[in-house]
């Protein structure tokens, strides 16, 4: 009993860590979006500018590829030890 809850912990704590970096990666990649736009901008002036930057801002970016099932367990098991990596990895490829 005490095994499952080190381990669920384990799990909390590293799917926790993932969801942090996530965020982080988003805030910079907004700063890096505004800051192409507004190189690309360059010399326009007023509404010129404003509708310019307006287009470039609301762009979607290319859709990445998803992860497969097995490079999202292995991110999760980063850092444990390789038996509780290896446990982990394990129960992770079996859930749906």
């Amino acid at each position: 009993m005490n095994r499952i809850l080190v381990l669920a912990a384990a799990v909390m704590l590293a799917c926790g860590s993932a969801y942090a970096a996530d965020k982080k990666e988003t805030s910079n990649s907004q700063q890096d979006k505004m800051k192409m736009c507004n190189d690309q901008a360059g010399d326009k002036k007023g509404d010129e500018r404003k509708a310019f930057m307006k287009t470039c801002l609301s762009a979607k970016p290319a859709a990445e590829k998803p992860k497969s099932k097995m490079a999202m367990c292995n991110e999760k098991t980063k850092g444990m030890s390789k038996a509780d990596a290896d446990k982990t990895r394990s129960e992770c490829m079996k859930a749906s």
